[in-house]
């Protein structure tokens, strides 16, 4: 039998694995930013049958080599401007293997105590820097808990909601097709119409509200017209998802005014900021939150634009009664003397899964690592190379922006129409030198230049706009 990787067999292989990721890093920028292989590619140049005797780990970093990394699309590589950023950084990277190594299930207080009081407090660390409201700080009635992405924050929101204006039966009768409604823009993450199937409201419930034509953020009006409408015919408003930075085109929703709507009606109100939340570190773009003190909910996610690789979405409510109330259940197997004193949190109550890893660690590392300062400086710099990007584009006659643009991505389009902007961002990406995405905004193709990335820098950017804006 193939012998346990010993202390001292860890020791050099850890010492193999740090230098190729810090050598990968090093490198990075010399490689496609797009994955060149075909379909299939990855599989046929494996092994047909798993080893029947163990290897030496040498030989899975030769195949990590000459047959994975092909198939990466190297999201951390500086002209990777594509969907939104997913930073990682070198001491978030080790925070994750901290956690891993202890290897601890922080699913109660009682199985690990400081994987769930680190967690507490740094969610109330990082609710300081963004300068949340108070309600959503551990101290009173809410407080925050790491999730894995914003799609499952949007998930408990809708179970929490569900839980609230069911007062606590949809967990015994089950929700029931039509009787209730999640409204939120035309404009909002797919992952919304995912927790409405997921929690088994089905796609039917969701009313996708347009937006206004300049600002591309939903509108009030409509909402109310909506909400009146179901209530007319017998359907119970559940939820309400405002968007602080959509996917599409980064717009960013009255909050406050939907709040108003949500809670004259009974509904709860989530704040999707999966992407943009973060930049409020910064105190001159902390307006994007205003409003967010009416919210029950609000979620963003340092694995996008925080330099916190991923999984790691913040997921703050003002009141967790109703979250707690809907996901508790409690075996015998899981009853300790610490739970039933009811004087510390038990996360598994907090989300879907039970188990859940010491996510905190590397959100921690990060915090300290570049402070309060190091983590403003980041966002400042991306915000500013997008405006410059985005009067690269006012500039030049063949092109047009299609939104506001107000921090850190903006979305635009050839004028010569749909055919030659996909035609453009086909070329592009296959180049290898960088890749972008694109969305439709009002029927138009646009293309999505998101700017983020850990090592990005200007250089990348001017080079990213003359290949875009070559013949």
């Amino acid at each position: 039998m193939t012998a346990h990787m010993t202390p001292d067999e860890f020791r050099r292989y850890g010492r193999e694995v740090i230098d190729w990721i810090a050598d990968y890093y090093e490198n990075v920028e010399s490689l496609p930013v797009l994955s060149q292989v075909a379909p299939g590619d990855i599989r046929a140049a494996l092994p047909s049958d798993p080893p029947e005797h163990g290897e030496p780990f040498e030989a899975v970093l030769r195949d990590l080599d000459d047959v994975l990394l092909p198939g990466i699309t190297h999201w951390q590589h500086p002209s990777f401007f594509g969907f939104f950023p997913a930073n990682a950084s070198g001491p978030a990277i080790l925070g994750d293997l901290l956690a891993s190594g202890l290897g601890v299930q922080g699913m109660l207080w009682a199985t690990s105590p400081s994987a769930t009081e680190l967690e507490t407090h740094v969610l109330d660390w990082f609710a300081t820097l963004l300068d949340l409201p108070s309600t959503f700080r551990s101290s009173g009635s809410g407080g925050g808990v790491i999730q894995h992405s914003a799609s499952d924050a949007a998930l408990v929101a809708l179970i929490a909601a569900l839980h609230r204006v069911s007062g606590g039966r949809t967990e015994r009768e089950g929700v029931g097709s039509g009787r209730y409604a999640v409204y939120t823009s035309e404009q909002t993450h797919s992952s919304v119409e995912k927790a409405c199937r997921v929690a088994g409201l089905g796609a039917d419930a969701l009313r996708k509200i347009p937006v206004d034509p300049a600002t591309l953020a939903v509108q009030p009006t409509l909402l109310r017209e909506a909400i009146e409408t179901d209530v007319r015919r017998g359907v119970t408003p559940a939820l309400v998802v405002a968007s602080i930075g959509a996917t599409g085109t980064g717009a960013i929703d009255p909050v406050g005014e939907l709040a108003d709507i949500a809670h004259q009606h009974g509904a709860w109100l989530h704040v999707d900021a999966a992407w943009a939340g973060v930049a409020a570190v910064a105190p001159e773009f902390r307006w994007i939150n205003d409003g967010v003190g009416r919210a029950d909910s609000y979620c963003t996610n340092p694995h996008k634009w925080l330099l916190t690789n991923f999984d790691c979405d913040a997921f703050w409510v003002a009141d967790r009664a109703a979250l707690v109330g809907a996901l508790s259940i409690l075996p015998e197997y899981l009853r300790n003397a610490a739970t039933e004193s009811g004087a510390v949190i038990d996360y598994r109550d907090w989300h879907v899964p039970l188990g859940r890893r010491f996510r905190a660690l590397k959100l921690w590392a990060v915090i300290r690592w570049y402070g309060a300062e190091g983590l403003r400086e980041h966002v400042r710099g991306h915000v500013a190379l997008a405006q410059e990007f985005a009067s690269w584009v006012a500039a030049d006659d063949r092109f047009e922006l299609l939104a506001p643009h107000p921090l850190a991505l903006v979305t635009f389009r050839l004028r010569a129409g749909d055919e030659a902007t996909r035609a453009l961002m086909e070329r592009v990406n296959s180049s290898g030198e960088l890749y972008l995405t694109h969305t439709v905004v009002d029927g138009k193709v646009a293309l999505r230049m998101a700017i983020g990335g850990t090592l990005t820098e200007s250089r990348h950017v001017q080079a990213a706009w003359q290949l875009l804006s070559s013949p």
